[in-house]
């Protein structure tokens, strides 16, 4: 028995290994290339006698280092909680000093994407954003074609602009486009991302990084300086290659994190009953036009014009003013419906709310059967004097109510979406009229009259950071400022924004980069491994590009390009060749952060969105390293020559 059930188990196990292996190649082919960079600098190192001299602190920083990639890549433990512990770990033991250890807190950086947060809060609670996407985005057909629509303008914008704040504004808009088009977010936020990456690296103004060398290239050489355009011709091909690479290979590299809404994701589904304002943008646009046919989970019943019912609404119906739309959906894609500018919900009780419409929320209230008004309508209850709260729609076991919003009679077990000041939820959570009561997120009222104020704020803020005027963190500040004086954001909301565990990761992992700057293991591993490259002026510039590129992944870019830029001038300088061709393939390696999230800052700020693993990057991320590594060591010496 013994024996017939080991060869069982034997039988099994090429099919074991076999869909294991077709699960994770991707993955393995990255640790794969990882464990090979890894023995290749070991070797290096060893060769120019590195690991004997090497402190106790280096190897702890580097161990603690290796330890916080495994626990992300291989645990579920959250990043912010990963990184803090291994920064933790630095200054408990003394490898950072109580400065070292706390200046990612302080970071210029970190608190620029912190303010970003209230200023695109403030774009997205005016519809900004919505105004944003419909004209940059549109209605593409396919994932395909959805990321050309979407890299394409974010690498224009990015080659001009900071990637932050690019990033930043289109992360909301990218997450409602996606569960419009019915496409989960993690097929989009990492494209987002790289986008504005690719377009970065296309300038000398695109990134930070570019102007960090160009001012190293004034000071410590006799070079005038970089134009604006000197990048293009290298970095620009790099750019192209990488977006159709992710264009052709984002089938089997871009994870399924998060799956698309799908008609029976929720079976609750809300009768929803909403007008065309007067003087509506929507006034006699299609339905198709008006954005109301391709909302996913949610469709549009009848329309009821001057005592008329039209019912099975066609796509090339136009809509007129006061005409009442008559939906019917699950909650995400109300909640949608309740943002477009130009609709109000039919019912002018909203108008009679003791609470101005920008401080309520939308509540999930059930009905209880000992509720008061069960058997009766919701206009004979006088629901709004009694509750100081408004229905807006009405679940029922998945059916489609019909008559006015005021005329349902509710039953025991009815769902009811409500418009209500905050004070509700505390008042009626305990309430025996209703069994569940509970708010839901960022669903207060959009404040549309102040969308162009918001849109001017944003257009401010971005001239002022490109053309020098201020930095990007005092233009931001004004910016998150003017947002909250103005009206565009309420204080409370504009806190509630911020993303706390995404700074935190910024932070802990820039103090993990300094351990390995203040040790000397970064500069020693750099030294190591450029020294293998011999009097081969291309192997050293393959050199330069490979150990900058490894770098960015582990400390800042900046870090990373200030610590190679030294090296590779006196490389250059002992071989007898130009120094250009290592300038502009450290500006690029340096930028070209694609393995890991916490490589770059844009790629931190998707993370969360996107609901991605650690190991998500790499599978994407490594090929397009090596890619832009053999572009960039071929393309530089042509345009530059040695």
């Amino acid at each position: 028995m013994g024996e017939q059930s080991l060869v069982t188990q034997i039988q099994r196990w090429p099919d074991w290994i076999r869909i294991k292996t077709r699960k994770h190649w991707m993955l393995l082919l990255g640790v794969g290339v990882v464990l090979s960079l890894a023995i290749a600098l070991g070797a290096a190192m060893r060769a120019s006698g590195f690991l004997s001299t090497m402190t106790w602190q280096g190897w702890l920083t580097i161990a603690v280092t290796v330890v916080a990639f495994l626990l992300n890549a291989c645990t579920r433990l959250s990043p912010e909680i990963v990184f803090l512990g291994a920064l933790a770990t630095l200054f408990v033991t003394g490898v950072l000093s109580q400065d070292d250890a706390l200046a990612g807190f302080s970071n210029a950086g970190m608190v620029t994407v912190g303010t970003l947060y209230i200023v695109v809060t403030g774009m997205q609670h005016t519809g900004g954003l919505s105004w944003i996407s419909q004209q940059v985005l549109g209605r593409p057909k396919g994932l395909t074609r959805a990321m050309v629509r979407l890299m394409a303008p974010i690498m224009g914008m990015s080659a001009f602009l900071n990637n932050t704040p690019v990033v930043a504004m289109f992360i909301p808009v990218v997450s409602d486009w996606a569960r419009q088009l019915r496409l989960s977010p993690s097929k989009l936020m990492i494209p987002l991302s790289y986008a504005a990456i690719f377009g970065g690296i296309c300038t000398l103004i695109g990134t930070s990084t570019n102007l960090v060398v160009n001012g190293l290239l004034i000071s410590e050489t006799n070079h005038p300086g970089l134009k604006l355009l000197d990048i293009t011709a290298v970095s620009l091909p790099c750019a192209l290659a990488g977006t159709i690479f992710l264009i052709i290979a984002h089938r089997w590299l871009l994870p399924d994190r998060k799956p698309a809404l799908g008609d029976e994701d929720d079976p609750r589904q809300y009768t929803l009953e909403m007008v065309v304002e007067p003087g509506s943008p929507m006034s006699n646009q299609t339905i198709e036009q008006a954005g109301l046919r391709h909302l996913p989970g949610l469709y549009l019943v009848e329309i009821n014009r001057e005592g008329q019912v039209i019912p099975a609404v066609g796509p090339k119906e136009r809509l007129r003013e006061q005409d009442q739309l008559v939906f019917v959906g699950a909650i995400d894609s109300i909640l949608d419906v309740q943002k477009l500018r130009g609709l109000s919900p039919a019912t002018d009780q909203v108008f009679k709310l003791d609470v101005p419409r920008s401080e309520r929320c939308l509540v999930e209230a059930v009905v209880s059967n000992t509720c008061h008004l069960v058997g009766r309508t919701i206009r004979e209850g006088q629901f709004r004097s009694h509750y100081n709260a408004v229905v807006l729609a009405v679940a029922r076991n998945g059916e489609r109510l019909s008559g006015k919003m005021g005329d349902i009679r509710l039953q025991a077990g009815d769902t009811l979406l409500l418009e209500a000041p905050p004070s509700f939820l505390d008042q009626r959570r305990v309430s025996r009229d209703f069994y569940l009561v509970s708010g839901i997120p960022d669903s207060e009222p959009l404040r549309h009259e102040k969308a162009p104020l918001a849109i001017a704020i944003l257009l401010v803020m971005v001239i002022l950071a490109a053309f020098g005027i201020m930095d990007m963190l005092k233009a931001a500040a004004l910016a998150a400022v003017l947002m909250v004086v103005t009206g565009c954001c309420a204080p409370n909301r504009a806190l509630r924004s911020v993303e706390w565990s995404v700074l935190l990761v910024i932070a802990s992992a820039l103090g993990l980069g300094k351990a390995l700057e203040v040790t000397g293991t970064a500069g020693a591993i750099a030294s190591a491994f450029v020294s293998t490259a011999g009097d081969n002026p291309w192997l050293a510039l393959a050199a330069v590009y490979g150990i900058t590129t490894i770098l960015t992944e582990l400390i800042t870019n900046n870090a990373a390009a200030a610590l190679i830029f030294p090296i590779a001038i006196a490389l250059s300088e002992s071989l007898g060749v130009s120094y250009m061709p290592f300038i502009i393939s450290i500006m690029i390696a340096a930028s070209a952060s694609f393995s890991t999230p916490i490589g770059y800052q844009t790629n931190l700020m998707v993370y969360g969105p996107g609901g991605y693993k650690f190991t998500d990057f790499m599978r994407v991320g490594i090929p397009l390293n090596l890619l832009f590594w053999l572009i960039t060591v071929s393309i530089a010496p042509i345009v530059y020559p040695f």
